[in-house]
């Protein structure tokens, strides 16, 4: 009886083994393939994207520095926030918060990768980014704006979470015309910034223009 109890331990332990490399080879592995090629393709997309998007001077509207504390609302994978890590420097952080997780975990492994312990990752809600209050030096708002359902909770939040004179720095797509999917009219938002109490700074209907159906408008606004 004792033999025929280990022989059926030893079967269901086999049995077992067997199906968790399964598990390993047809579930595990393709996905982290999958993981590791999507890294690589976000760093061929971000360093295409480094041509036209005009990274340095979208940082220079927030007029970060060392030492900075920045907020990128809407970050998604990371592009402007491992910028952002590597101007406010260590001395410095930068909050990256999104509703959605997917993007925050690849930017938490991209993170990690390059040996950037400055970044803290927050996943908001659609009405409140949960950022700290009067902490932040200037928030990023790039190529989120347009998808915003509570734009006004938004501002609410963003602007108790800037100390008196942050700057926030909103960068989207227009033209300002009727709103279409992934588009905005700046003068839209400017009225929505300034009733959420925010003194405009400047403004830049061209700031990207690759073709007249592709215009990118920046805006800068700072807490009084």
């Amino acid at each position: 009886m004792n033999s025929d109890a280990d022989l059926q331990r030893r079967w269901r332990r086999r049995v077992l083994l067997f199906l968790a490399a399964v598990f390993v080879v047809f579930v595990v592995l393709p996905v982290a393939w999958q993981f590791v090629a999507t890294l690589g393709q976000l760093d061929v997309v971000e360093a295409e994207r480094d041509q036209w998007q005009r990274p340095a001077d979208v940082l220079a509207a927030l007029d970060s520095h060392a030492g900075s504390r920045v907020l990128d609302l809407g970050c998604g994978s990371g592009y402007f926030a491992l910028k952002l890590a590597r101007g406010v420097g260590p001395s410095g952080e930068v909050i990256a918060e999104d509703i959605r997780w997917l993007p925050l975990v690849f930017l938490r492994v991209r993170a990690m990768l390059r040996g950037d312990r400055n970044v803290d990752i927050v996943h908001g809600t659609l009405d409140d980014p949960r950022l700290p209050a009067a902490s932040a030096d200037g928030v990023l708002i790039a190529n989120t704006y347009h998808e915003l359902d509570h734009p006004a909770a938004i501002l609410a939040c963003v602007r108790r979470a800037l100390k008196p004179g942050g700057r926030l720095v909103i960068l989207d797509r227009g033209p300002d015309a009727t709103p279409e999917p992934h588009h905005i009219a700046r003068r839209l938002v400017e009225d929505q910034v300034r009733c959420a109490g925010f003194e405009i700074i400047d403004r830049n209907d061209r700031f990207i223009s690759n073709h007249d159906d592709d215009r990118w408008w920046l805006l800068i606004a700072r807490r009084p």
